[in-house]
């Protein structure tokens, strides 16, 4: 998530949550989004953040990786207000007969609403596709 426009960036769906997983998030963001150097990541301590072929990409990429202190829940926010948002307008009122199903689902609810349609407080009630056409 880019947290100046909410716009979701980069995700990636597998059956495991493993450095691969979280790697081709991130290969996705910077793929579309081409961020410059000194962009700043924050992530939980998970371990596939802190995992070695994970931070070389972040590094590789010119990006600052950021981790909360144990316990502090404060920097993953956004992404944990994203997920609760997912799973209640979208994932619990659904049953996917296969994952190719559910992530054309998770494909269509990110592209095409969540990114371009649904409108954010945080930002005086704007899409993220309408937020960064006002700085472009």
């Amino acid at each position: 998530m880019d947290l100046f426009s909410r716009k979701i960036v980069g995700w990636a769906m597998r059956d495991h949550m493993q450095v691969e997983l979280a790697s081709a998030a991130l290969t996705m963001a910077i793929q579309q989004q081409r961020p410059q150097a000194g962009l700043i990541h924050h992530s939980d301590r998970g371990v596939q953040y802190a995992s070695h072929a994970y931070r070389h990409a972040l590094t590789s990429a010119g990006i600052t990786a950021s981790m909360s202190r144990k316990a502090d829940c404060y920097d993953n926010a956004p992404m944990e207000s994203f997920f609760h948002t997912l799973k209640t307008e979208l994932v619990h009122h659904r049953n996917y007969k296969t994952r190719a199903e559910a992530r054309r689902g998770i494909f269509a609810f990110i592209e095409g609403f969540y990114n371009r349609t649904r409108l954010h407080s945080a930002m005086g009630y704007i899409a993220p596709i309408e937020m960064e056409l006002k700085v472009a």
